[in-house]
């Protein structure tokens, strides 16, 4: 994948455990190092009604004009349910999903064609697509966890769309002591901090704790312009925007870093 050593570089992926294997695998290839601290996990849901209102949603997917992935973890819990259904999507049904690999493991998983945007992986990006420009009177589905950011479904409705959440997850953050956390990083000699949400951003926050202004120092990959405005409000010195979560984005990043760290 990379024709750059990462050779140095100790990489601490705060990604849910699901989804570390890929980008430790591509990493390690390269010669660097993945120091795997997962920050949030990633569970079905287990509330007996808010399986039920998924079941019901699922079954009437025909009533859809539109359905949105927002994550990969959205595609691995979201596709299972309308394969149950729907062996074969309703007709007229349009896939949209955020990011390349999400668009990818969508129609893998689905058998179909999937809208996705070429600007970029943000919700802002997905906005632009003109499937969901003209949406007045639509019923659109976000399929995604429990919680989460408000714009896509806030705009979607501005523009006269009938939204309803799909939600096929739910995350639980990881507690560590911030010395236990302080200790693995000194351990393994991290030199590159990852965050591939807000979300992780926040819990990384917590978890560094009185060790925050020492580790603000290290570089930080995170997905988009806006985590990376985030981080930087936080106090990170050095953010890098990999321009998307996924392991080419990421690999691409650290390949820029590489022969900037100092070790």
């Amino acid at each position: 994948m990379t024709s750059v050593s990462l050779t140095g570089l100790n990489v601490l992926v705060t990604r849910p455990q699901q989804q570390q294997q890929s980008i430790c695998a591509a990493i390690e290839a390269a010669g660097g190092k993945a120091i795997k601290l997962p920050l949030i996990e990633i569970n079905p849901l287990v509330d007996a009604s808010a399986i039920q209102a998924l079941k019901s949603k699922f079954q009437r997917l025909d009533n859809y004009q539109i359905l949105i992935f927002v994550s990969s973890n959205a595609v691995s819990y979201g596709t299972e349910w309308a394969i149950e259904f729907w062996p074969q999507l309703p007709i007229n049904l349009s896939i949209v999903a955020v990011g390349p690999s999400t668009a990818r493991a969508v129609a893998t998983a689905l058998g179909c064609s999937v809208i996705r945007s070429e600007a970029g992986v943000t919700s802002e990006d997905l906005l632009k697509l003109p499937v969901l420009n003209d949406v007045h009177e639509q019923r659109i589905g976000i399929v995604r966890g429990e919680g989460g950011r408000e714009l896509l479904a806030e705009t979607l409705r501005a523009r006269g769309a009938v939204v309803e959440y799909l939600e096929v997850y739910r995350r639980t953050p990881i507690r560590y002591d911030a010395t236990e956390f302080y200790q693995l990083i000194k351990a393994d000699a991290v030199n590159v901090l990852s965050v591939t949400s807000t979300e992780s951003l926040d819990r990384l926050i917590v978890v560094l704790g009185d060790n925050k202004e020492e580790l603000t120092l290290l570089p930080l990959l995170v997905p988009s312009a806006r985590v990376a405005l985030q981080a930087r409000q936080s106090g990170f010195s050095k953010v890098i925007d990999a321009n998307g979560a996924d392991v080419a984005a990421f690999i691409a990043a650290l390949e820029s870093l590489a022969d900037k760290v100092e070790y």
